[in-house]
């Protein structure tokens, strides 16, 4: 199977964030050796490889997968290869000789996006609003959704640049980078529940159309699930990514883990 190799330096762009697990001193406590690279980011050094077999084509239609076993850390290099079948590319993440993250991609046929009013519409809390992040306050069938956020064209700029794309394609032809669209699903719940540190597990995603730099990205997203596993506290969403509130950009499954078990045992 013909293979790509694409070797990142990895940089934590969310070391400033209100998700401690991205912290330093934090990240350590729960027994990393630093602040962890978001899922959300290493997801988009994956989506280089898939954008370089398919094009355009890929963020009209296609379909990703991403789960995330150990983490990826600021400053060390993430080694992304690419496995093409016929069918699908496989994508696994290593650093520092650590299998760090798996998936797939592919291009399927183009099918219809959910309906919008499937999905329902819920107001946004003020930040200091926002309950904690609790069984009760996440319950199934919960309705949120992030504050917009209108990718200008610095924004952009920015992005690529710390996430080191190399493909021209983002630049040229102004589009949006698949790893914010998949950004707004961890805004759709830390923009509606307080969270203390937490950790992005895993997606799936099915491309819909191609957002634009200039746009401004929303997400409708209900809770499918909610569970303990091992002492950590999960949820799965359902989200619907849109731009201009209108259009289907991507539809996702995401998993996190809300509350980790080393912080209930550290309360």
């Amino acid at each position: 199977m013909p293979t790509t190799r694409y070797h990142v330096l990895a940089y934590n762009i969310s070391h400033n964030s209100e998700n401690k697990i991205h912290d330093d001193t934090v990240a350590k406590k729960f027994g990393f050796t630093g602040g962890l690279v978001p899922g959300v980011d290493i997801y988009a050094y994956m989506m280089h490889v898939a954008v370089g077999r398919w094009g355009q084509a890929f963020l009209e239609h296609g379909t990703a997968e991403c789960r995330f076993m150990k983490p990826v850390y600021d400053g060390d290099i993430a080694e992304v290869s690419g496995e093409d079948t016929r069918d699908e590319t496989i994508i696994n993440v290593h650093s520092k000789g650590q299998h760090c993250a798996t998936g797939r991609a592919a291009l399927p046929a183009a099918i219809v996006a959910p309906a919008l009013d499937s999905f329902a519409t819920t107001t946004t809390p003020a930040m200091e609003a926002r309950p904690p992040a609790t069984p009760e306050n996440i319950p199934i069938g919960a309705a949120f959704s992030p504050n917009p956020l209108e990718v200008t064209q610095q924004w952009s700029d920015d992005y690529l640049r710390d996430i080191r794309e190399r493909d021209p394609l983002f630049k040229a032809e102004g589009i949006i980078h698949p790893g914010i669209i998949l950004r707004m699903c961890n805004w759709s719940l830390s923009h509606s529940v307080q969270l203390g540190p937490w950790i992005h597990v895993g997606s799936k995603v099915r491309n819909h159309s191609i957002a634009r730099v200039g746009e401004t990205l929303g997400a409708r997203a209900r809770v499918t699930n909610n569970y303990d596993h091992k002492g950590h506290l999960f949820v799965d969403l359902d989200v619907l990514v849109l731009a201009d509130n209108t259009r289907p950009v991507a539809h996702v499954a995401h998993t996190a883990i809300y509350r980790p078990r080393q912080v209930a045992q550290a309360a």
